[in-house]
Parts: C-alpha cells; sequence; structure tokens
C-alpha cells in the first residue's frame, strides 16, 4: 500500500482496560494493524499505563494514559476497548464500556457464566455496540487451511479430537492460580478456553455431556483439568490442560478415514505453521504455511467489523456454547459426575 493510500485508511480509535502481560501482543497488533490505532491505556497501578507505552509501543505518540479504568472510559476519542483484566472482571467492565458506547474486544474468557453473556449480549444489542471473545488464534490462516482438509473429506466423517493446552507455571505467572475457580482462577479459565474451543468447531453437533478430572491448589484454583466431551452417536473429544506440563498448543482431529494434526496453536509472528495429515490409505502429508501474526489480524478483523458494519467473526451464541462448556467442565470435576449440557 502506497504512503498516502496508507494515511487515507479510516482508522478506529482503540484504548486498553489494565496493562496485562498480554499487551505486550496486543499493543503493537493495535499500533501496527492497517486500520487501527491506540489512542488511549488505562490502568489501576500507578504510572503501569506509562510503562505499558514505553515497553511495548514506545514509538508511538499522543497516547493518554489514565490511572483509573473509569477514565479511559470518559475519553470521547476512544471508541473501542480492549479487555485485558482479570477473568472475573470482564463482564462488569464490558457492560460498563458497553455503557459508555465503546466497541468491545474482550480477552477470553468473554465471562464465567452463560448469564454475565446474555446480560453482555443484551446491552450490546440496546446500545448497537459490537462485542467480540478475543480468541487471536482463530484468525491464523493455519485454522482455514485445516478446515479445507477436513471439508475435502479426506479423512471421513469426523468421529474424534483431543486438544492438549499446557506450560509449566513459572513464579512470575503465579497470580493466575491466586483466584478460585468460581473467580476465574486455574488453568480451566486462563487455557482451558483454547482446549474446549479448538474441540468444538470441528464437530455439526452440540455436546450431550462432559467427564472431568482436576487437581487444585491450595487457593482452589485447578492446576491440571482433564476430561471427555460426549457429542453422541459415538463421537468424543479429549481435553487436558495444565499449568505443570512442557508447552503444549496442539489438536487433533480424528476421522474414519485419517488424521489431521495442528502442531502449534500460540503461533508467534515468526513461527513456520506446520500441519501434518495421514490417511488410511498411506498417504503422509506435512504441510508448512506461511508465517502470520494472529493478533494483528484479529484486531484488523474487529476493527473492520466497526468501521464497516459487519458481525464479528466469532460471535455470542460461540461465546455462550464455549462459556456452557466449561461451566460443566468445572462442575463434573468438582463433583465427579458425569454433567449433561442444557442445551441438550
Amino acid at each position: 500500500m502506497s504512503e498516502q493510500n496508507e494515511s487515507s485508511v479510516k482508522k478506529l480509535n482503540w484504548g486498553i482496560l489494565g496493562a496485562a502481560r498480554v499487551n505486550e501482543r496486543l499493543m503493537p497488533a493495535i499500533v501496527e494493524a492497517r486500520n487501527s490505532q491506540l489512542v488511549a491505556i488505562a490502568s489501576r497501578r500507578k504510572n503501569a499505563s506509562a510503562e505499558s507505552i514505553a515497553s511495548y509501543a514506545p514509538n508511538v505518540q499522543n497516547v493518554a494514559t489514565y490511572d483509573n479504568l473509569q477514565s479511559l472510559l470518559q475519553d470521547s476519542n476512544v471508541h473501542a476497548v480492549y479487555i485485558p483484566l482479570s477473568n472475573h472482571e470482564h463482564a462488569e467492565w464490558a457492560l460498563r464500556a458497553i455503557e459508555h458506547g465503546k466497541h468491545v474486544l474482550i480477552e477470553k474468557p468473554m465471562a464465567l457464566t452463560v448469564t454475565d453473556i446474555k446480560l453482555i449480549e443484551r446491552a450490546a444489542k440496546v446500545h448497537n455496540i459490537k462485542v467480540m471473545e478475543g480468541f487471536m488464534y482463530r484468525f491464523h490462516p493455519q485454522h482455514s487451511r485445516v478446515r479445507e482438509i477436513v471439508d475435502s473429506g479426506v479423512i471421513g466423517e469426523v468421529r474424534n479430537t483431543h486438544a492438549s493446552f499446557s506450560f509449566m507455571m513459572r513464579p512470575s505467572r503465579i497470580y493466575r492460580l491466586a483466584e478460585t475457580v468460581s473467580k476465574g482462577g486455574g488453568a480451566m479459565w486462563d487455557i482451558g478456553p483454547y482446549a474446549v474451543h479448538t474441540s468444538r468447531m470441528w464437530f455439526n453437533e452440540l455436546p450431550k455431556s462432559v467427564l472431568a478430572m482436576a487437581d487444585y491448589s491450595e487457593s482452589g484454583a485447578d492446576v491440571t483439568t482433564t476430561g471427555i466431551i460426549n457429542y453422541g452417536d459415538g463421537k468424543f473429544s479429549q481435553f487436558d490442560v495444565s499449568f505443570e506440563r512442557t508447552r503444549q498448543s496442539e489438536y487433533t482431529i480424528v476421522g474414519t478415514k485419517g488424521v489431521i494434526k495442528c502442531h502449534n496453536t500460540w503461533q508467534l509472528p515468526s513461527d513456520e505453521p506446520v500441519i501434518s495429515w495421514w490417511t488410511e490409505d498411506g498417504k503422509i502429508i506435512e504441510e508448512r504455511l506461511l508465517a502470520a501474526n494472529h493478533f494483528n489480524l484479529e484486531i484488523e478483523h474487529f476493527s473492520d467489523c466497526v468501521l464497516s458494519d459487519k458481525a464479528p467473526l466469532l460471535s455470542f451464541a460461540d461465546a455462550k456454547a464455549n462459556c456452557e462448556l466449561i461451566e460443566a467442565i468445572l462442575h463434573s470435576a468438582a463433583s465427579g459426575k458425569v454433567v449433561s449440557l442444557s442445551g441438550n
């Protein structure tokens, strides 16, 4: 794009509610996306906003910094906000942002209960606001390629998926265990949404029930959770998430004729994506795709949805389905029983 055309592109003014660690990826994405610009950031920690700018966007000028979140919502120059606050605060601040007329990208999970997501959905409709759950991975082209392979029929009918997401907990990340499960602490609310999301999207059926087990820390947060989701008719999905295993972010799709594996869901911008698939007739394929920045693509997508009045790729229906399943998984792990899903 020429310099003249670049300057003529309409851009969405973004604010960030919170100086969270994920800003290391999201802040540069807002700055670099062709149709967005960063105009404000707020944090309740004194000077944290300015420190975030200095660390993650040092060359950006004229970004307002606030030491309280409400001030950013009152900034008329902010048209959309990204919310990377603690999980149990997502719903509260999404509703506040909507009431101030701000479009909202909420870091996953959108909320901790389906009830809260319904409240956000209702408010967004009343105020004509775009809202999306922030699953950045979903915008990486490698998953579109996996979809093409599935839809081609080469692996037959999808009968099973397996999703594994984990990393070893470091001292700098111990805050992830500070809250109980009911307040969004632990592995299931942190990396579990990825496992559930990557499991769900390859089935046409809704989940029928789930059986899960978990290991908990002294704080009441789950350190590891694993389980089986039943989609009916012999179709299942296994998942495991953990803070005490080596780094994994992968999923496998098993069909009646073959298997597909995505080796790394959490792609870095410089990573070369690898997808492998094999079939019963002896075909073994490894595909290496072009690198891409899924954070940039996510920001560009949501900005375009606001600027062009389009529906976001990730809908409220998707957010509610993911949340309902996570709630059922946590209930099953706590009770030791199979939990049925209300939609079935």
